[in-house]
């Protein structure tokens, strides 16, 4: 970074261009709220360093040479960047590396102890217009939603990395944290009772959320109770848009900001990388309703019998559970219409820069 005299306006600018450089984007408003947000979060002096970092873990010394700073005195700086949630800390050995931290999902998420009612109301009022703007502009998604177990029958295959049961089993350390989606919902006095423990992080990111206090480590057992305390709660099943998943989100359509939008978009299945679809037997279907109610994404009516409108069922399987009748199952979408998630979250970072630089 050039350290020309900028002040302090004109850094936040910077700021916001950068992080919208980012695979999942930062785009600029009318209202500038976004600035808003980001003088809430960093300092001036913050700012300056954070321009600096790129989407790739890289020492001290490196990310010095772009600084007019020396290693020794930017070390402590980035450490306390990296605990207040505004870049991304990863320990290899005795060797600290630092790399950007998108806003979604990273910055935003890294503040749920922090977070205050001022900040909350103006992250509501913009992300709306990220995912309109970024998010709705490229196919590959950071999130995929998975089904739940309990929705499929007996013969029906799944991919490893769809089978929330096996993406667990797999981990060798989970840190568990609360949603930030229903923390910042119930601080303003709105959101849900869903479970808050329901966001499982694998992982060097793990590590991070430990060593942040923003989680705590948990068994493979813990983390299997976890998970079937939000199915009870008919919560939407979202790891990460990868074949070697590094966390999973269980959601709700109040409070989780992704369904929320989703919801109100026309065509939510086509915004969403899901490889599933429910499926109604009118013969069994008594019209209780059951289903409808337990939908996240408004996608079933009832009138003689249940309903499902595929441009905005999301395949999460939820609904399944709710009847008692058997009149619903999931099923898996024609070969041509699934998605194969990238092999790792580096590769799905990768796919979408290329997508948004096609913009």
């Amino acid at each position: 970074m050039n350290q020309a005299v900028v002040n302090s306006e004109d850094i936040f600018h910077l700021l916001q261009r950068h992080l919208d450089s980012l695979p999942a984007g930062f785009p600029a408003t009318e209202s500038g709220i976004e600035l808003r947000i980001l003088r809430k979060l960093f300092t001036v002096a913050e700012a300056e360093i954070a321009v600096a970092l790129q989407m790739r873990p890289e020492p001290v010394s490196k990310i010095s040479q772009r600084l007019a700073m020396g290693p020794v005195e930017l070390a402590p700086k980035l450490l306390e960047m990296s605990k207040k949630g505004l870049i991304f800390r990863l320990d290899k050995g005795d060797l600290t590396l630092y790399m950007a931290a998108q806003f979604v999902v990273g910055i935003w998420e890294y503040h749920v102890n922090d977070l205050d009612e001022e900040l909350i109301r103006d992250v509501n009022e913009y992300l709306p217009q990220l995912m309109g703007k970024s998010w709705s502009q490229i196919d590959t998604m950071q999130l995929r939603v998975i089904p739940v177990a309990e929705s499929l029958d007996s013969e029906t295959s799944i991919m490893p990395y769809e089978a929330a049961e096996q993406i667990i089993t797999e981990q060798t350390a989970i840190v568990v944290a609360p949603c930030i989606c229903r923390t910042e919902q119930k601080m303003v006095g709105a959101g849900c009772d869903a479970p808050m423990d329901t966001c499982l992080i694998f992982g060097s990111a793990s590590t991070f959320y430990k060593d942040n206090g923003l989680g705590r480590e948990v068994s493979q057992s813990e983390a299997l109770e976890l998970l079937q305390a939000g199915l009870d709660a008919g919560l939407v099943l979202q790891p990460s848009n990868s074949q070697k998943p590094i966390n999973i989100c269980m959601c709700c359509g109040c409070c989780c900001q992704v369904l929320k939008n989703l919801k109100k978009m026309p065509h939510p299945a086509q915004m969403i990388s899901a490889n599933y679809y429910a499926e109604v037997n009118t013969d069994n279907c008594v019209a209780c309703g059951d289903c409808a109610e337990r939908c996240h994404m408004e996608a079933i009516t009832v009138e003689g019998a249940a309903v499902v409108d595929l441009n905005r069922c999301i395949g999460c399987g939820v609904c399944v559970p709710a009847c008692d009748y058997e009149a619903l199952s999931i099923k898996q979408k024609d070969p041509e219409a699934q998605t194969l998630p990238p092999e790792t979250m580096v590769k799905t970072l990768m796919q979408m820069a290329h997508e948004r630089s096609q913009i």
